[in-house]
Parts: C-alpha cells; sequence; structure tokens
C-alpha cells in the first residue's frame, strides 16, 4: 500500500549519493540517446528529450526507486520500419499509445506474470544484455572508425584503471564521474585528438515544447501504430520489470512491478507529446547507478534534469566529453552485470537449468531482441518443468481377491504431459466387472486430462465394467464437474470417433 512517508524518504532518503549517481548517469546517457535516436532513424533531439522525459516522469510515477528509464535500444529497433514509412509524427503517436497500453496493464495488474520467469532466464537475460552493452562499445574501439587511433586504447586503459583503483582512495565521489572529469580536462588541455560526444550528432539547444502528433485520427492510423505500439509496449514492460527484479536484489528491497507498469505508460505517454521516442528501463544506466550510490528517487530525477541541463545549457562543454571515457564505464557495467559465477555453475547446476540459461543468452545475441530470447528461456523453462512433473507421475494397481475388481491408484499431476502414461497404464482387453480408479492421491489440471479420463472410463465401460471415479478433490472435481463427459448423453457414440 502507498505509505506517504515511505515515498518521501525514496526522494530524502540520500540525497548527496543520488545527487552525484544522478549526474554520472545523465552523462553516460547521452551518447547512448544519440545513438539510439540514430538507430531508429530520427534526430538525436527525439532521443535525448525521451531520455530526459521518461527518466524524470518515472522518478515520480514509477514503482521502482534509482532505476533509470530512458530512451533504449530495445524500443528503438522496433520503430525503424515505422519511420521509415510513415515518418516522425507516427512515431510520436505510436509511443503515446504504446504507453496507454502500458498503463492498461498496470492497471489489470499484469506484473505478476514476472513471477513465471525462472532464475535461468533471469541469468541469460542479465549475462546476454551485459555482451550486448560490451559489444556496442566496440565501434568506439574499431580503428577503421575516423577518429579511432592507439591512443583510444591507451585513455579507455587509463580510464578503467581509475575506475577500479579511485575507489580504493575514496569512495565520496563515484570514480566514473572523476574519469569523465578528469579526461575532459586533460582532452582540453592538451588538445587530444579523439572522438568526442560531438562527433556522435548535434546536441539540441532548446528545451522540449507540448505538440500533439500531426497525424490523422482515424482506424486507418490506429491500424498503421497499433502493432508497434503493442510491440514496444510488451518489450518496454518486459526488460522494465526485468531490471526492476536485479535492482531489487541488488539492493534487497521489493517493490511494485503493478505501479511500475504504471509509471513506464505515464512517461511514454507524456514523452509523446513533447517530441520523444518510446523507452523503458535501462539495465546499464540502472547499474550505473546503484554502484554509484543512487538508491532513491532523486537519483533518476536528476539524471533526467541533469541530462537536459547539459544537452541544452552546456551543450558545448558536453559535445567535448571523450568517447573513450564513456566506453570504459560501459565496459565497467558489462564486467559488473555479467554473472560470472553462472559459468563455473554450469558443472553443478541441473543440465536443463544451463540449457535454459544458455539458449537465453544465445538467443538475444542472435537477435538482439531481449524479448524473444525471454520467450525462449521462458519456454524450454516450461518444457523442462512439464517434463519433470511428468516423470512423478505413476499408476499402480490390485486385483481384488474373487478377480472381478481391479483398483487403480493414480498417484501425481495429471495434465497434458502425463495423459499418455496415464493410458498407457490401464488393461482395457482384461475382463472385469468393476474398474475403481482412485485419484486421492492425484490432481487433474487441464482439459487434456479430463479427455483422457473421459476416454478410459468409456473403454472399460465398452468391456462390459463398472467404472468408480473415487477420491477427487475439490478442484478436481469441480473441474471435472464443468468439463467431463463420460456421464453425459452419448458420450459412449462419441468413443466411436476415437
Amino acid at each position: 500500500m502507498f505509505s506517504l512517508a515511505r515515498y518521501r524518504n525514496e526522494w530524502l532518503g540520500n540525497v548527496r549519493p543520488d545527487l552525484l549517481s544522478g549526474l554520472v548517469v545523465a552523462l553516460a546517457l547521452i551518447p547512448e540517446a544519440i545513438a539510439f535516436s540514430i538507430i531508429a532513424g530520427v534526430d538525436p533531439k527525439v532521443g535525448l528529450y525521451a531520455s530526459f522525459s521518461i527518466a524524470v516522469i518515472t522518478a515520480i510515477t514509477g514503482g521502482r526507486p534509482a532505476m533509470i528509464s530512458a530512451a533504449t535500444a530495445a524500443t528503438a529497433v522496433l520503430m525503424v520500419t515505422l519511420v521509415r514509412d510513415h515518418g516522425l509524427e507516427y512515431l510520436l503517436a505510436a509511443t503515446v499509445l504504446a504507453g496507454l497500453i502500458q498503463i492498461g496493464c498496470g492497471l489489470l495488474r499484469l506484473g505478476f506474470v514476472m513471477r513465471f520467469v525462472s532464475r535461468s532466464v533471469m541469468t541469460g537475460f542479465v549475462n546476454a544484455l551485459a555482451i550486448l552493452i560490451f559489444l556496442a562499445q566496440l565501434p568506439e574501439l574499431d580503428p577503421r572508425v575516423p577518429g579511432v587511433t592507439w591512443f583510444t586504447y591507451v585513455l579507455v586503459a587509463a580510464s578503467l584503471a581509475i575506475i577500479y583503483l579511485f575507489p580504493r582512495i575514496t569512495r565520496v565521489v563515484p570514480s566514473p564521474l572523476v574519469t569523465i572529469v578528469v579526461l575532459t580536462a586533460a582532452s582540453m588541455a592538451l588538445g587530444w585528438d579523439v572522438r568526442t560526444v560531438g562527433d556522435m550528432g548535434s546536441l539540441p539547444d532548446t528545451l522540449p515544447v507540448f505538440l500533439l502528433p500531426d497525424v490523422p485520427l482515424n482506424l486507418q492510423t490506429l491500424q498503421i501504430i497499433l502493432p508497434y505500439s503493442f510491440a514496444v509496449a510488451i518489450v518496454g514492460l518486459l526488460e522494465s520489470l526485468m531490471t526492476q527484479n536485479l535492482v531489487d536484489e541488488l539492493t534487497d528491497t521489493r517493490t511494485s512491478r503493478n505501479q511500475e507498469c504504471i509509471g513506464q505508460g505515464l512517461a511514454n505517454t507524456a514523452t509523446g507529446f513533447i517530441g520523444g521516442m518510446a523507452g523503458c528501463a535501462m539495465i546499464g544506466q540502472s547499474m550505473i547507478n546503484v554502484k554509484s550510490g543512487g538508491r532513491g528517487r532523486l537519483s533518476s530525477f536528476v539524471a533526467g534534469v541533469f541530462l537536459l541541463i547539459l544537452v541544452v545549457g552546456l551543450g558545448d562543454w558536453v559535445s567535448r566529453i571523450p568517447m573513450p571515457a564513456l566506453v570504459a564505464i560501459m565496459i565497467m557495467v558489462s564486467v559488473g552485470t555479467f554473472s560470472w559465477s553462472s559459468i563455473t555453475a554450469l558443472r553443478t547446476h541441473p543440465r536443463s537449468s544451463s540449457v535454459v540459461m544458455l539458449a537465453t543468452v544465445a538467443t538475444v545475441i542472435w537477435t538482439h531482441n531481449l524479448a524473444i530470447g525471454v520467450l525462449v528461456g521462458v519456454t524450454l523453462s516450461g518444457i523442462f518443468f512439464a517434463a519433470k512433473i511428468a516423470q512423478l507421475f505413476r499408476i499402480r494397481s490390485t486385483l481384488s481377491a474373487d478377480g472381478r475388481t481391479r483398483t487403480y491408484v493414480v498417484q501425481g499431476q495429471i495434465f497434458y504431459g502425463s495423459v499418455e502414461d496415464f493410458m498407457a497404464a490401464f488393461d482395457f482387453s482384461e475382463v472385469l466387472d468393476q474398474v475403481v480408479i482412485d485419484v486421492s492421491q492425484a490432481h487433474i489440471w487441464d482439459i487434456s486430462a479430463i479427455q483422457a479420463l473421459d476416454l478410459a472410463i468409456l473403454k472399460f465401460r465398452r468391456a462390459g465394467a463398472q467404472v468408480q471415479l473415487a477420491g477427487l478433490n475439490q478442484a478436481s472435481e469441480t473441474l471435472v464437474d464443468q468439463l467431463a463427459a463420460h456421464d453425459k448423453p452419448g458420450a459412449m457414440d462419441k468413443l466411436a470417433v476415437h
């Protein structure tokens, strides 16, 4: 439940570290937002305005303090075709609609679906994202790119040394912030010829303004944007909720998933009205924030506000930040995000868990789509779980002393994964007067189980035996009463189809 005291503490309980970590995140957001704008095929200011808006609004309305949300590659890649075929205005309209869909998901309390994402999928998601973050830095280390020389590698190494060694001196100031300040000052003073933030694209010089997307308000427009909006909404929520789980674990706290859905939706809806693209939570920047000391809503809010101040008011200075400093920070994030223990655990964890983790990683890297990777992982987890439960199923039978009654005692779960073994356990050719199917140690789950039960009972009746179904628990009995057909008129006629 909402608590005003808790909400106030989420803003003011960690002021100084939140301010410093927010500044670090704001600097790291700039090249990312520009790069994601380029991916989507729009002007850099679209991504920068979006990052400002989404970070500020989710800080106020989201469910997870200290999590950074902004324009992301996961949502940008989904908009490429829409921008190419219909233009920026349709992207803005799609962003608004995606936000409304996310608000609906939150109001419908659909955040509970995250409980079905297994630990193996989470580990695969984190590892894949760490690899993608690292791979995204490689273009800035490619000697074929203008401005990337041997000196770039020296600066990256020096930046990493500051990042990892400075905390041994003091942790009062985040080492990533020190890295940015030191390298920028040295580059400006010594005139180093290195790639800078300014080389990524021009920064906006005006504040965003409210505007309505210039699209026709008709059914045709809805048909155009709805598929994109739905995809963006689902992918955005999936990445946001996965990141939320990760930050919850890192900070030993528990936050509201449904509130995060609503917060993401409000942010995207508002962003579409100020000329920004859709976004979601960013695991890389969230890790920077948490590792730099950010714990409250203030850190996310400050990151968005600082971002706007930096690009609009201090754009000339920000454009001179050397890219090697930001590359080093993102390498730190990728190294810190990757679950290194999961590699050694491959030898000790169950094979099915390892397969799920590796499949999630491989799919995400292959498709560059986190949603597809998680879907593959969850599907495999479901298959392996069903197979494991099916193995726990068994039926034993006993014949009465007079040889006329056989009792089948069913143990385990009767569902689509075990119905084959269920049917194979019965001997329908045996001549009996009565058959007892005892399910007091079993549970009936689905329509496949009901149909198998119908078929078994009807086959025994066709052979001349009376059938008694005994031991149904309340839930199973309710399902049987609603769906079973063995006691309904014409049931024996339907058996002829089999």
